[in-house]
């Protein structure tokens, strides 16, 4: 595991987002540059993923999302996508190491497409984190924005079909209340203020779009496993020197 400890170096009244999006993004390219095989970089991205996550709950940020598997992932070559998911098991086998952070450990997403023994073990890693209050760590995988508001979308059309629910009761809580993002036990995540993406990609890429209605966007040419608590903090600074309105002047 990563080292578990890098000094925090912000200004003095940096603003710390409360809830922070992470796109993962660069592994495949970081690993063709080197001449080595994909899922090296998926594994490399891994490491990385661990010393971010510390890092993000030492500067003081309460919720962080980090986009692990999309949707639209299936698609790339199996043996890629197999790789990827025998790298996820291997991590939730170690992920414990979060848990003695006192770290919160939810996954969103549809669990259905994964194998029998990942979605046990997402299960324990949730049920015996559920307490910890430190930081909540959200993993989207197989997760897609657009697939999370049509899940939403149909919870509560089952509701109405049930005579629970007049369709002119349902608005913009009703719908947040019943996306991915709300199934924890009661609690539901805030709507995300910061997402970072490393790559050099300047795009979303199906990730959190109803929750980042108002967010503000970072990106960097930076290759994920390249990705650095420096530049994290890099990023937040760039988020607390601007003015967010809402809206409003």
């Amino acid at each position: 595991m990563a080292a578990k400890n890098v000094k925090v170096n912000l200004p003095e009244g940096t603003k710390i987002p409360v809830h922070i999006g992470m796109i993962m993004d660069g592994n495949g390219r970081w690993a063709k540059k080197r001449g080595l095989p994909r899922k090296l970089g998926h594994r490399e991205g891994a490491q990385t993923f661990r010393t971010i996550t510390r890092h993000a709950k030492n500067i003081g940020v309460k919720y962080f999302t980090v986009y692990a598997f999309s949707t639209e992932n299936w698609k790339r070559p199996a043996d890629e996508v197999e790789a990827i998911m025998d790298l996820f098991e291997k991590y939730l086998d170690e992920v414990r190491d979060f848990i003695e952070e006192n770290i919160r450990i939810c996954f969103i997403g549809d669990r259905s497409m994964l194998r029998p023994v990942l979605q046990q073990k997402m299960k324990s890693v949730e049920e015996d984190s559920r307490d910890f209050k430190a930081m909540t760590l959200l993993i989207a995988i197989n997760y897609g924005g657009r697939d999370e508001i049509v899940h939403s979308a149909r919870m509560l059309a089952e509701k109405v079909k049930a005579g629970e629910l007049e369709p002119s009761e349902i608005d913009e809580k009703l719908m947040n209340d019943n996306l991915y993002t709300a199934e924890m036990d009661g609690d539901i995540a805030p709507d995300v203020d910061l997402i970072i993406r490393p790559s050099g990609e300047q795009r979303l890429s199906n990730f959190l779009i109803w929750q980042a209605a108002y967010a503000e966007y970072y990106f960097t040419n930076i290759l994920w496993p390249d990705f650095k608590p420096k530049d994290l903090e890099e990023a937040i600074i760039a988020y607390s020197d601007r003015h967010r309105r809402f809206g409003s002047l």
